[in-house]
C-alpha cells in the first residue's frame, strides 16, 4: 500500500456519493508525504472496509469524517488550482458545512513534501474565496 508518485505510505478511505465526482476513484489513498490522492486500487488497495479512515495518520490536522475526507480530496487538488477550480469551490464549501476551519487547517498541515506549494495554494484560496 504505497503512493505510486513518491512510494510513500497511504490512507484510503470511502468517497461519499456526492463527491465521487471530485475523487480520482470511489475508493480514493491519499499520501501520507506527497498529499497526492490516487485511486485505492493504484496504491495496491484491493479491499476497503467500511471503517472511517485515519486521515490523522498523514497528519493530524485532518478532523474526523466527511470534512477530513473533502480535506484529503482537497488536497490531491491543489497542484493543479486552475484546472481544478471547480472541484476545489467544492470541496471547500462541503469540508466548512461539515464544520471544518479549511484555512486553521491549512495553517496546521505539515505538508513540507506536498506535491503542492501549500503557502501559494493558501494565497491563491484566500484569493477564491
Amino acid at each position: 500500500m504505497t503512493c505510486p508518485h513518491c512510494s510513500a505510505s497511504v490512507v484510503a478511505f470511502l468517497v461519499p456519493p456526492d463527491l465521487r465526482d471530485h475523487a480520482p476513484a470511489d475508493e480514493t489513498a491519499i499520501c501520507t508525504r506527497c498529499l497526492a490522492t490516487a485511486p485505492a486500487a493504484d496504491a495496491g488497495i484491493e479491499s476497503m472496509s467500511d471503517d472511517p479512515p485515519d486521515l490523522a495518520a498523514v497528519d493530524p490536522a485532518f478532523p474526523d469524517g466527511d470534512a477530513g475526507i473533502a480535506l484529503a480530496l482537497l488536497c490531491g487538488h491543489l497542484g493543479s488550482f486552475a484546472l481544478s477550480r471547480a472541484s476545489i469551490e467544492v470541496l471547500v464549501e462541503r469540508a466548512e458545512r461539515e464544520g471544518a476551519d479549511v484555512f486553521g487547517f491549512l495553517d496546521r498541515l505539515d505538508a513540507e513534501h506536498a506535491h503542492f506549494d501549500l503557502e501559494r495554494r493558501r494565497t491563491a484560496l484566500l484569493d477564491l474565496l
